[in-house]
């Protein structure tokens, strides 16, 4: 996995949040679980495929293709039930 295209690429479609959420890209799926648990959304990549966390919890396994709609898209779900608060 290109880990920094990938990361860059989620920071960058998620500037215009403004809530104070963190999110966690990782290069590894057997410990980035565990080192991005305190993230809100955490990713933890694998060969073509990579795992998405919330606060420590897996939601589901993904494609690499699909990794960056993903991420950012339960990243944009979480800032906005924070903003309803």
């Amino acid at each position: 996995v290109d880990l920094a295209t990938l990361a860059a690429e989620v920071e960058r479609r998620l500037k215009d949040i403004e809530v104070p959420i963190t999110v966690a890209v990782m290069g590894c799926v057997v410990n980035g679980p565990g080192e991005a648990r305190e993230a809100d959304i955490g990713f933890a990549a694998g060969k073509g495929q990579g795992a998405i966390f919330k606060r420590g919890e897996l939601l589901r396994s993904v494609k690499e293709e699909d990794a960056v709609e993903e991420i950012v898209a339960e990243a944009r779900a979480l800032a906005e039930s924070y903003e309803k608060k």
